[in-house]
């Protein structure tokens, strides 16, 4: 399902490996919080949680009473806080794992969290440089932890262009407004595939070579640009990228399934 080309280093979550550090014990703290009409946000208490970067992700496992067990990947959401780790989960229909995390875990229920994971991908506050953040779907979630990272720690200017459906689509939508407007150096831009909200100057379509050149970055300020999102999406973005002259080797991207904008 992963296709990686001198434009797009990194692992998707497609791809992602089972090898690892060992799973621990987690459990939920309160119910999942709704980010959209599909996706969720839930935190974890996982105990002797050693830390990790924005852009990490984590493994995360249920076990049936019968013994059957069930893994799927998800990016951490936020900064490290102690043993709280934050995730936020896109529903899948009849998604084992994601229906439980989105609808079902309470306080008292016990899950197995095995990472961090991941060490391209990631963006650490004393990197000073430009950044460029380029999202599709809940390929928003890795790139929202670099951006609350930021906050208050990092002068580097950021520019996050945002692509979805639909206005509804959002996630963290009132959070990246608030930042857009309060975090100096942070720029964001939505982008819409399908229906656009009222006021909305751009039409419907998918990212193009313009929308970079008005919301990005351009090439000479050599900004480390992370894309994420479904595969099609991030091929699309990386090869964009290099068009506009932008290094491969500053471009890191992250890749999962084929559901998004």
């Amino acid at each position: 399902m992963d296709t990686t080309t001198t434009a797009t280093h990194g692992a998707s979550s497609g791809t992602r490996g089972t090898k690892g550090p060992p799973f621990l014990a987690a459990s939920p703290s309160g119910g999942a919080a709704a980010r959209t009409a599909s996706a969720s946000t839930l935190v974890l208490e996982v105990i002797g949680w050693p830390g990790h970067l924005a852009g990490q992700h984590v493994d995360v496992r249920l076990t049936a009473p019968d013994g059957y067990q069930a893994a799927r990947s998800y990016s951490l959401a936020a900064p490290t806080d102690g043993d709280r780790i934050e995730i936020t989960v896109q529903r899948v229909p009849d998604g084992e794992v994601s229906s439980y995390l989105a609808d079902e875990a309470r306080d008292g229920d016990v899950v197995e969290v095995r990472g961090p994971v991941g060490g391209w991908f990631v963006w650490k506050p004393e990197d000073s440089g430009p950044v460029l953040l380029v999202a599709g779907g809940s390929g928003v979630v890795p790139l929202m932890a670099m951006i609350r990272s930021r906050d208050g720690v990092s002068p580097a200017p950021f520019r996050l262009i945002y692509s979805v459906r639909t206005p509804q689509d959002r996630i963290y939508d009132h959070e990246l407004r608030r930042r857009a407007t309060q975090d100096g150096g942070l720029e964001v831009a939505f982008l819409y595939t399908r229906t656009v909200p009222d006021g909305e100057t751009r039409s419907v379509g998918r990212i193009t070579a313009e929308d970079l050149i008005a919301y990005g970055w351009p090439a000479d300020v050599k900004p480390t640009c992370y894309v994420c999102g479904p595969t099609a999406f991030v091929e699309t973005v990386s090869d964009l990228l290099v068009g506009l002259g932008h290094d491969p080797a500053m471009i890191k991207t992250e890749r999962f399934g084929p559901s998004g904008p």
